[in-house]
């Protein structure tokens, strides 16, 4: 069965990058390798579309989820002995396509195999996964006009503290958002600029490359999938038509997270593509620990200390609950450390439910005595007939 290259190898990241690693190594490794900056260097072109090719698939959520179902099977054939093999334009193959261009054509059939007729693992045949994985099934030459595309989901973890987790409240947080040039208002182009027909994809807005019998279609890294390349790029933007910006969000936590939850705010998340909706942002809250109380389910735990007097005569403390509020509590005589009081509804809210408050009871014994208490514990020593 045909082999096909490692994405992640080809961007240099593991299987395991975050969304976030996987377009800063693009970002980067797009810059160093673009034609515009690389004239002088003819393989920096294939070098670039390779690098395009692999970050429209990894770099999208839905595709990568795919992907790697597909290399968990070994749907490839294995990985890294294959490769490139070959590039076409506007639908024409390109140099080294060999037998890309003609077996591709023939609904998605490669090395004699028919991959509409091969099913994996429930998922469906091959054209099926690579008709979605890559917009445009197995067929060469055939791509369908861009239209409006929601923003991707963004996904962010929020720190917040013990208290603010017990109780709600707003935390703010900022966040690494790719925003409509505001120059060039997206369309890459300097002010006064015209445009011309992108000589890369023939204004198609796609390439096509040839992977291992089948035709893969990937925006074009020229034009970014316009199909017009503007006379001066904008300044800002660099004809990318977009800006990454730090954008600040104020998450309202709800009462009784812990670590681990997610709340998802919609319309927050990634810009959408030609007049798409914005993508929605995913926050997973990792609650800080506090210094003085625990957390048990909705319970909330307070450690107290109290002596040797108070807990064999007995006595009366005050005790803090999460709001900060002080409650009496009756300890009554022959107390032993470690017993637990519990004091109902002063525990943490979540759902019309509510948790309670535990006293959980030390004894601090007295390191030194002085001679008067060392004297009189002799005595009350003596008057039990305790041994020591």
């Amino acid at each position: 069965m045909a082999q096909t290259k490692d994405y992640y190898a080809v961007l240099g990241v593991s299987a395991s990058a975050t969304p976030d690693e996987i377009k800063k190594q693009y970002r980067r490794m797009a810059k160093q390798y673009h034609p515009d900056t690389n004239n002088n260097d003819p393989k920096s072109a294939d070098r670039f579309k390779e690098i395009s090719e692999a970050y429209g698939v990894i770099g999208d959520p839905e595709k990568r989820k795919q992907y790697d179902d597909m290399r968990r099977l070994g749907a490839f054939g294995g990985f890294g002995g294959g490769g490139y093999s070959g590039a076409s334009r506007g639908g024409r193959s390109g140099p080294g396509a060999g037998s890309a261009g003609s077996s591709a054509g023939s609904a998605g059939q490669a090395g004699g195999f028919n991959f509409q007729d091969i099913d994996i693992g429930g998922l469906g045949g091959f054209g099926d996964i690579f008709g979605s994985m890559f917009g445009g099934g197995a067929t060469r030459g055939s791509s369908r006009p861009r239209g409006p595309e929601q923003g991707q989901t963004i996904e962010a973890t929020l720190t917040v503290p013990f208290r603010t987790a017990a109780q709600g409240g707003k935390v703010p947080i900022e966040l690494d958002m790719t925003e409509e040039c505001a120059t060039c208002r997206g369309n890459g182009a300097a002010a006064g600029a015209t445009f011309r027909t992108c000589p890369e994809c023939t204004g198609r807005g796609v390439i096509s490359f040839g992977q291992g019998g089948f035709a893969v279609n990937r925006p074009c890294p020229m034009c970014f999938g316009r199909g017009q390349v503007p006379s001066e790029r904008c300044p800002t933007c660099s004809g990318a038509g977009e800006v990454r910006s730090r954008k600040k969000v104020l998450i309202t936590v709800p009462s009784g997270v812990d670590t681990g939850s997610k709340v998802r705010l919609k319309g927050q998340g990634a810009r959408g593509t030609n007049g798409g909706p914005p993508g929605d942002l995913v926050i997973t809250f990792d609650v800080e620990p506090d210094r003085f109380f625990k957390r048990e389910a909705l319970d909330v735990v307070a450690p107290v200390t109290i002596n040797i007097a108070q807990v064999t005569l007995g006595s009366k403390i005050n005790v803090r609950t999460i709001d900060g509020k002080k409650v009496a509590l009756r300890i009554p005589p022959g107390t032993a450390s470690g017993r637990r009081f519990r004091v109902r509804g002063q525990g943490i809210g979540k759902d019309e439910r509510r948790g309670d408050l535990i006293v959980e009871v030390t004894v601090s014994v007295p390191e030194q005595l002085s001679e008067e208490q060392e004297r009189m514990m002799r005595e009350f020593a003596a008057a039990g007939n305790l041994k020591f």
